[in-house]
């Protein structure tokens, strides 16, 4: 079975770790993960709440991870003391500088794992102690910094830091998992492939519009951010599946923050799962998405697959 040095130390059966999409990675989505090898992470997103978290949690089964972010857990502290007191097998947080909780993570026995943009940020969080990295490229869905791509910045990482290095952004396929585990990483954060998972929290419509997309079908927007009002900061902006939401306002984004009615039509096309408004946020892999899969088979077609090129590319 395919293993990295990294994932046979954690217990893993694969290097395969799910990014933990607000939303989208829940507990049953993560407990899948877990049974299929990996390693299942429980994300909060712009919206988390301690109840969501508690709720998500009671669906895991076996070793699980959870995923916050930096500027949400400021807001809600007790999103945090309620990570450290699930003990997870690792916690991560992102989009953030400030690295006081890896101590705190520490001192509860948990390991940490932040996602990283560049060399410098890679360097400043193993000096923070992060125990594992993630390389998240610009191809990735969802927040993140667009600056570069995955191939690029797994490089620079790995060439600045000597901790472990997950890389996220565009791995959907079996290919696309060999070509990061030959480049040296040690594991991949996928997304949008496990997204479009019935295991997933995905809306029914969302889901038939992930498998339906094609990789030119994402598009690099802050429009969802500012209609909600969430403070994300602009650095990372979000990629999605472009929509009529889109299209109506990109270009128009002071005229957006100050339409009360369009934030009203998101929250309204959210609830209702409306892909033609609400973003569905999708990696360029979303084109290596070829139908319906559980998380096992997707595991497996993507491991054996990878395991399968390693042995041909290195005979």
């Amino acid at each position: 079975m395919l293993a990295t040095e990294w994932s046979r130390g954690f217990g893993l059966r694969v290097p395969i770790v799910n990014a933990p999409m607000g939303g989208v990675a829940g507990g049953r989505l993560a407990a899948a993960v877990t049974a299929a090898g990996g390693l299942g992470m429980v994300g909060m997103g712009s919206v988390a709440t301690p109840e969501a978290l508690a709720a998500e949690l009671r669906q895991v089964n076996g070793r699980f991870g959870i995923g916050l972010v930096d500027w949400v857990m400021r807001k809600q502290p007790a999103l945090f003391e309620d990570a450290l007191a699930a003990r997870p097998a690792v916690l991560s947080v992102s989009f953030g500088t400030d690295w006081s909780w890896v101590a705190r993570a520490h001192d509860a026995g948990i390991a940490t794992i932040t996602q990283v943009y560049d060399a410098l940020g890679a360097r400043q969080a193993a000096d923070a102690g992060v125990d594992v990295l993630v390389a998240r490229g610009a191809e990735g869905g969802g927040h993140g910094d667009v600056q570069l791509s995955t191939l690029p910045l797994l490089d620079a990482v790995l060439d600045a830091v000597s901790v472990p290095v997950l890389a996220g952004g565009g791995i959907a396929s079996p290919r696309s998992l060999a070509a990061v585990l030959a480049a040296g990483a040690s594991g991949a954060w996928v997304g949008t492939r496990l997204a479009a998972c019935p295991e997933a929290l995905t809306g029914d419509a969302s889901r038939r519009a992930l498998i339906a997309a094609g990789a030119t079908d994402t598009r690099v927007t802050r429009v969802f951010d500012l209609a909600s009002g969430l403070p994300w900061p602009e650095r990372f902006p979000s990629r999605v599946l472009a929509n009529e939401f889109v299209a109506r306002w990109t270009g128009r984004e002071e005229a957006l923050a100050a339409d009360r009615s369009a934030g009203a039509e998101l929250a309204a096309a959210t609830a209702g799962d409306d892909r033609r408004i609400a973003p569905v946020d999708a990696g360029q892999g979303v084109g290596m998405i070829d139908g319906e899969a559980t998380v096992a088979e997707v595991i497996e077609t993507m491991c054996a697959g990878a395991e399968r090129l390693l042995r041909a590319w290195a005979p």
